[in-house]
């Protein structure tokens, strides 16, 4: 596996563990985190899989243009459109004052990148459980 690659998982599986925990936690959880983290996750996944298959990495946030250029490898992440959808917004949604996210946001937030995240490792060639 490309080095490159292999730290975008990383980095990926970081934001996923990060969400996760702060989802569980008992005291003081902190749902807008979840959210960011879920959607970071998934970002970084969406690299990680363009850049095991030798493309640029795009300075960009936007989901939606990074599964653009998936779908282009690999057409089966059209299927996954409708969760990146709405991940999308978690980036930015509960990062400014005047909104804060619920634990009902945060939990479809880990929901929709536990699945992504499954979807995306499924298509890598190398098996991705043991290097994370």
């Amino acid at each position: 596996m490309n080095p490159i690659t292999l730290e975008w998982l990383q980095k990926a599986e970081g934001d996923f563990i990060t969400a996760g925990r702060e989802l569980r936690a008992r005291k003081f959880p902190n749902y807008d985190a979840v959210c960011f983290h879920s959607q970071q996750s998934v970002e970084k996944f969406l690299k990680a899989f363009l850049q095991e298959n030798k493309q640029t990495i795009p300075r960009t946030h936007i989901l939606a243009d990074l599964l653009t250029l998936c779908a282009k490898i690999d057409p089966t992440f059209y299927t996954i459109q409708q969760d990146v959808n709405v991940i999308e917004g978690y980036a930015t949604q509960f990062r400014y004052p005047g909104n804060f996210a619920e634990r009902i946001d945060a939990r479809q937030a880990y929901k929709i990148v536990r699945a992504l995240r499954g979807f995306i490792l499924s298509r890598f060639s190398e098996p991705t459980d043991l290097i994370l």
